[in-house]
């Protein structure tokens, strides 16, 4: 009986702890600079190894943020296909009070609706129609090709959907969610501080009409701020490189188990969905570098964001290497601790800073492609095969170079 109770104690804090915890936004269109809706997902997980991969087995062909270990591809932790359907989730702790056991179907469920479904009636349906209990307790969060943008907080035998479209609702146009749902039980659950940095950051951006993939990738995707203490990197670029500054980071946006950070850039109702745009940011995102993938027919992604079984991404690993850096021990608690002057430091000579250039290279180069696309109303599958492969020596030249990576 003791065995049994300690078990499920340590089942307990598995599944409570940070393995499972993300922070996301979904933003409307109708508030974008450009009129495009983002739905974004900075994916915390006790899994630090991911990759990209497509998939054809289905409706619908997709590609998706997945876990290096998963063999048999059988989870989709945030992708879209290819008619703009696109689906992240973040783990909630406060929907689910019944007597069921089994949970964990996310990545599955996620999956499933990548292949099958093209709008977010479609998604509805799916929930609808699934045979209960679901398994799960996430807050799903959708955009299609028709403008549709939303959040469904689900548990095992309900859902709740929350309208981005909605001024009611979302009178910034956007809403945030880290790792409780609103219409579950109050006070409970998890990200309450990561809530409170993100809803600070995006309400300020919203002031400014800055609801941007650059101030996404760039600020929300780097992000070491904490609302409760107050600390920012304002304080830490006033360090030299020499002195070492460690500060507690679980809290923040960027957090030890932080894997990747990944913006789905949805398209114009009317708009070809083959212009939706997975801006990815494989691996730590203080130690990577924003690389933008769009579906083909032929199902190419880049070199750096993909691998075979059982194989690593060049990016995460290279990412991965450079975090120890930063967070040089990995004693208990100790790695809860990050040393800022290898991030950000008074010199600009921190990890973050030296690959800043890259990334802003990446980030432009790719946008001005990308509307190059949109202008002649197709893309370019040839010219994006060669790109993905100038992007892939591109950075692992850059990484060589700075780190002898």
């Amino acid at each position: 009986m003791r065995g049994s109770i300690l078990s499920l104690l340590i089942v307990l804090l598995i599944s409570w702890g940070p393995v499972k915890a993300c922070t996301s936004v979904i933003i409307s269109g109708e508030y974008t600079p450009d009129g495009r809706p983002l739905m974004w997902k900075h994916r915390d997980t006790g899994e630090l190894d991911n990759k990209i991969l497509y998939f054809d087995e289905g409706k619908y062909p997709a590609m998706a943020l997945t876990d290096t270990p998963d063999s048999l591809a059988k989870h989709s932790w945030i992708g879209y296909n290819s008619e703009g359907f696109s689906i992240m989730n973040t783990a909630s702790y406060n929907l689910n009070y019944d007597t069921i056991e089994e949970q964990g179907q996310e990545g599955i469920f996620m999956k499933k609706a990548l292949l099958n479904c093209a709008t977010l009636e479609d998604f509805e349906t799916l929930l609808d129609t699934s045979s209960k209990p679901l398994e799960v307790e996430a807050n799903f969060g959708v955009i299609d090709a028709q403008g549709g943008a939303a959040y469904y907080e689900t548990g095992n035998f309900s859902y709740t959907k929350i309208d981005v479209n909605d001024p009611k609702v979302a009178p910034h146009g956007y809403v945030v969610r880290t790792n409780y749902s609103f219409t579950g039980k109050t006070n409970d659950g998890a990200g309450y501080i990561r809530y409170s940095t993100a809803e600070k950051l995006f309400y300020e951006a919203s002031g400014e009409n800055n609801l941007s993939v650059d101030f996404i990738m760039n600020e929300m995707s780097r992000s070491l701020a904490n609302s409760m203490t107050g600390q920012s990197k304002k304080q830490w670029l006033q360090k030299n490189k020499g002195a070492d500054n460690f500060v507690y980071f679980d809290d923040c946006i960027n957090r030890y188990y932080t894997s990747s950070s990944v913006l789905v850039q949805g398209v114009k109702p009317g708009e070809s969905a083959e212009f939706t745009t997975m801006w990815t940011i494989l691996g730590f995102p203080l130690a990577s570098v924003v690389t933008p993938v769009w579906l083909t027919e032929s199902g190419q992604i880049p070199e750096i964001l993909t691998a075979p079984v059982g194989e690593e991404a060049p990016l995460c690993s290279m990412a991965l290497e450079l975090k120890e850096k930063m967070i040089p021990s990995q004693r208990g608690d100790t790695k809860y601790y990050i040393n800022t002057t290898k991030v950000m430091n008074k010199q600009k000579e921190g990890i973050t800073q030296q690959l800043q250039p890259l990334h802003n290279k990446l980030l432009t180069k790719s946008m001005e492609k990308l509307e190059k696309w949109r202008k002649n109303n197709s893309l370019d599958e040839e010219e994006i095969k060669t790109y993905y492969k100038w992007m892939s020596h591109e950075v692992k030249s850059e990484y060589n170079k700075l780190f002898g990576l």
